[in-house]
Parts: structure tokens; C-alpha cells; sequence
């Protein structure tokens, strides 16, 4: 059964796309905001997400980029805004397909199916290889590759954030971007979360913390996994 998340602020949108898609063999979860939505992301990503953009608590576009920064997965945009240039922001985010309210049910559902049959235009890897250590983002496990003693456990905090780093190497990930998708909106000048937390890693990982060569600091800007 396919895992659809469903982000929208009107309680009857939600409820009607539930029962809709549910009847459809669809297991569906819901929420009425970004910041619940992207918990739910990190948590446990859906197959495919579809989303409004006028949201109490951020743009849906912040959402697009955020889940864009780890995740290939299908977004659907569904929103009263029939503007060109809101379109063209959504798909420019990394939008999969919008879709404009009010809209029929059996087309939202063709376009999901559409895109759940498309290729992931990303590979996500599942197991990454860090210094002595294999690192497995699907199970949420740390072994070592090699040597004795015991491996890292990371806490539900590291794991949310080194899994954007760690899947998309040498990728810049802004520190703003990692505030909001670990801690929510509204934490996005919180730069101590990142140093505390990111020391802390390389303490766990890193075979030289002091002198990090995976976990690596872009000043002023962000974070970056050399492989």
C-alpha cells in the first residue's frame, strides 16, 4: 500500500482527500501545517506528498525545498493560486505537478498515480560509508567496517540531521535549511543547534573531531558531507 502525506490548512480539503484516497488503497496521513508536515517527512517518508501552498506557518515552497534538500520524492501541488508565476515558483522549488482548486478527484488521482509510476530522478543512497564506520539511513543503524570496540548509537536529533548530509555528498546544505527541517520554522537563527550538534557527530564519527575530513563547516554558509 503507497503512503500519501497530505498537507493542507482546510480541515474539509483534508477530510476529503482522506476518505477519497483511502477507498483508493491509499494509506493516508494528514497535516494542516509545514511544521507537522516536515516532522512527518523525516519521520517516516510517505511515496509521495501533496501539498497546499497557503499554509498558516510557512510558504509551501519553503516545504518543496526542504524535503528537496534529502528527498526525490513525488510532489503534488494542489492550490487556489492560478497564477503563472505561482506555478512556475512551485515547479521551479522542485514541484512534480500542480494541480488548481477546485479540482476532480479522479484527475488528482491519475496525476498521483502518474507520478508515483516515474523513476526517482535522485538515487537515495540507504547505506553510506563515513571514515571507519557504515552508516544505514533506512534502519537507522551505525556499524564499523572494520577494527573492534563499539559503534555510535545517534540520538533521534543527529539521525534528522546528518540524513539530508550523508545523501547528498558534497552537496551544500544551508544551515537555515537544516534549522527548519530538524527544529521547525522559526529556528532558522539558531546556529548553536548546528555547532553543538554537528561537534557532536563528528565526536561519534569523525576519526579526527578536531580536524574533521567528512563533516565538513562551509563558513557563513553551511554544512557539506565529503565522502
Amino acid at each position: 500500500m503507497r503512503r500519501v502525506l497530505i498537507v493542507d490548512d482546510e480541515p474539509q480539503i483534508l477530510k476529503a482527500l482522506d476518505i477519497d484516497l483511502t477507498a483508493r488503497h491509499y494509506a493516508v496521513a494528514t497535516a494542516p501545517d509545514g511544521t507537522t508536515a516536515l516532522l512527518l517527512v523525516s519521520r517516516q517518508p510517505p511515496d509521495a506528498l501533496i501539498l497546499d501552498l497557503g499554509l498558516p506557518d510557512m510558504p509551501g515552497t519553503d516545504i518543496i525545498h526542504g524535503v528537496r534538500a534529502w528527498s526525490p520524492l513525488p510532489i503534488i501541488v494542489v492550490s487556489g493560486r492560478t497564477g503563472p508565476a505561482d506555478k512556475v515558483e512551485a515547479l521551479d522549488a522542485g514541484a512534480d505537478d500542480f494541480v488548481t482548486k477546485p479540482f476532480s478527484m479522479d484527475e488528482l488521482a491519475a496525476r498521483l498515480r502518474a507520478v508515483l509510476r516515474r523513476p526517482p530522478v535522485l538515487e537515495e543512497p540507504e547505506t553510506v560509508a563515513i571514515a571507519d564506520y557504515r552508516v544505514d539511513l533506512g534502519a537507522f543503524t551505525v556499524e564499523r567496517r572494520s577494527g573492534t570496540g563499539d559503534a555510535p548509537r545517534l540520538t533521534p536529533t543527529e539521525w534528522r540531521l546528518i540524513a539530508p548530509l550523508l545523501r547528498n555528498p558534497g552537496r551544500l546544505i544551508t544551515g537555515r535549511q537544516l534549522l527548519r527541517e530538524v527544529w521547525g520554522p522559526g529556528n532558522e537563527k539558531r546556529t548553536n543547534y548546528l555547532r553543538v550538534y554537528l561537534a557532536t557527530l563528528r565526536h561519534k564519527l569523525e576519526p579526527d573531531p578536531a580536524h574533521p575530513r567528512h563533516l565538513i563547516t562551509v563558513p557563513g554558509m553551511g554544512y557539506r558531507f565529503e565522502p
